[in-house]
């Protein structure tokens, strides 16, 4: 992440904790403005703050955030934060996780109840305390219940866009070592689940000490949990485990099966060896013998141990990819050839800074065509999304016609004018229909009323696939991972509704939504749906989020054909038409 959006998210951390302690709103609002500012900025940072005056220079930057943003180039913490982090209890900042509950709330729970945590919350609202506050009627303590029990539940582990980036970064570091051959991610991080416990890192070096000792003594480890002669196990400051082992080439396949699990994949696997007289662990496939001493400490050669093609072709199976190794996958049948990162041709949800995002138009394009892709639609939110500076009809219109404008000056993309259109409660959509008529494509999201009753959310999804002006149902159910579970809509008869009605189902990309889930994704293929894989970007490192949706894809057995984001570009806009 670079230097700029590191510091913004400080500078959002200092806004929030002094909205909690009753700053003046005045104060307040100019720290969002400075993180909102360094979010935007696409310059080089320390070159900036290093040149004199040109800091200063730009609109927002005032002389006291100017000396905190050098104070954190020089040192690496802005003495303020550092004083507001002394004089508020730790624990309310975590209580911004929580749905529904606002630095504003937070400060009233710290000052009226002393309640300073998520174990001070449950007590509180147990015990009546939050029930004998002014405006805290008994719905909205039921709603802060239920997102408390709801991250409790999904503290215990990581988004896999967490995960992903701290796995290859001690990959990246840990590779250059002298004497390590390879080294990779295992466990439920491989096989793309959605979020992970902890990460497993197989690795073959000549020599396990220089390697070990590198792993224990990184600069983010906080606690080493264990150390032996070939593996060991740390804590990071991000709080994540990492357990590293050191295994020999010539058993790596067996070990990558072992240790990617799922654990009912490889109990499937035990047994289907057992049946055929043979025996598997983590160091390979061997005859069985009867023995109850293992096989490996006896000297007995493997019938297959060094790739995980060898030992599913000995037991007499397809190679099953990582993505399909959970306990609902069947062994036996032939995989589908699964969607790849390189399929992806184009990204049909994006933001600017018409609505909520942080670069232009242009510069979207520009990110878009980095990546090779044919075509990208910007889709800024409707009216409804205030929040969001959603897009009057009037605004629309002429954002319409800027980006027809940028599109005729760049050829090397298409680029399509289009919107996020908010699905009312009801099922109706924010614009009319004569308005929706003048896009090019329309993503048709829920982002209100997400407490809805299974029956009305079918119903409203079903009336928004079924509006022959929508192209694609943006993050079906709104869920937030850790935040908020989302609608609970009949997806059966929401993918039948879309397959009828020639609509893609989206797989929101952020790592925070994957919405769809891999599961909608099986029934949407099952029921003939087609797919959408979009990041939802508001910003250029956005486009990365494409990795996880993609991952999602391929746990849902998505094939290329069946992703319109994989289509050449005369199929997708013959589609669109």
């Amino acid at each position: 992440m670079s230097d700029q959006r590191v510091l913004a998210k400080e500078f959002e951390t200092i806004a929030a904790m002094l909205e909690i302690s009753g700053a003046n709103a005045f104060r307040v609002n100019a720290t969002k403005k400075v993180a909102r500012i360094l979010q935007d900025f696409e310059g080089d940072l320390r070159s900036t703050v290093a040149t004199p005056g040109e800091l200063e220079a730009l609109d927002g930057i005032g002389k006291s955030s100017a000396v905190k943003i050098r104070q954190w180039c020089d040192t690496g913490t802005i003495e303020e934060l550092e004083t507001l982090r002394s004089e508020i209890p730790a624990g309310l900042i975590g209580l911004l996780d929580i749905s529904g509950l606002g630095p504003k709330t937070v400060g009233r729970l710290w000052h009226e109840t002393d309640i300073v945590d998520r174990v001070g919350l449950a007590r509180g609202i147990e015990d009546g305390t939050l029930a004998a506050l002014p405006r805290m009627g008994a719905k909205t303590i039921a709603n802060i219940k239920d997102s408390l029990e709801f991250a409790e539940k999904a503290a215990e582990r990581t988004s896999i866009g967490v995960a992903l980036p701290i796995a290859e970064l001690l990959i990246e570091e840990l590779s250059q070592l002298p004497g390590v051959q390879s080294i990779e991610y295992e466990g439920s991080l491989r096989r793309g689940r959605e979020t992970i416990g902890d990460i497993d890192l197989l690795a073959i070096c000549d020599d396990p000490a220089p390697l070990l000792r590198a792993f224990t003594e990184g600069e983010s480890v906080t606690k080493v949990l264990a150390l032996g002669g070939t593996k060991a196990s740390i804590r990071l400051e991000e709080g994540l485990q990492v357990d590293l082992r050191i295994v020999d080439a010539e058993a790596l396949g067996a070990a990558q099966m072992y240790f990617t699990g799922s654990k009912e994949h490889n109990v499937k696997l035990r047994h289907l060896a057992q049946e055929n007289a043979l025996r598997l662990n983590e160091y390979g496939l061997f005859p069985d013998d009867g023995d109850k001493t293992p096989p490996q400490q006896r000297g007995i050669a493997p019938v297959a141990a060094a790739t995980e093609s060898d030992i599913y072709a000995a037991l007499g199976l397809p190679f099953q990819p990582p993505e399909l190794r959970e306990e609902r996958n069947d062994l036996e049948t032939p995989p589908p050839s699964l969607l790849t990162l390189d399929d992806i041709c184009s990204d049909l949800h994006s933001h600017t800074t018409a609505s909520d995002g942080h670069l232009s138009i242009a510069d979207m394009a520009a990110e878009a065509m980095r990546l090779g892709y044919h075509t990208l639609a910007i889709t800024d939110h409707s009216r409804s999304s205030v929040q969001a500076n959603g897009l009057s009809e009037e605004r629309l219109l002429e954002h319409i016609e800027a980006i027809h404008a940028v599109d005729a000056a760049m050829p090397g993309i298409r680029l399509l004018a289009g919107s996020e259109v908010d699905i009312h409660a009801d099922g109706r959509l924010d614009y009319d229909d004569t308005t929706l008529a003048k896009l090019d494509l329309v993503v048709a999201s829920p982002h209100a009323a997400l407490k809805q009753s299974p029956e009305d959310a079918t119903a409203r999804l079903i009336a928004a696939v079924s509006n022959p002006h929508v192209h694609v149902l943006g993050h079906p159910t709104g869920r937030m991972i850790g935040r908020r579970p989302g609608l609970e809509p009949d997806m059966h008869a929401v993918a039948e509704a879309a397959a009828a009605n020639n609509t893609a189902l989206e797989i929101n990309a952020n790592p925070q939504r994957l919405d769809l889930r891999d599961r909608h994704v099986r029934i949407a293929i099952a029921a003939g749906a087609l797919i959408s894989i979009n990041t939802d970007a508001h910003a250029a490192e956005h486009f990365s989020f494409m990795r996880y949706g993609v991952l999602t894809g391929r746990r849902g057995s998505l094939r290329a054909d069946q992703c319109i984001n994989a289509w050449d570009a005369d199929r997708l806009l013959k589609w669109l038409d």
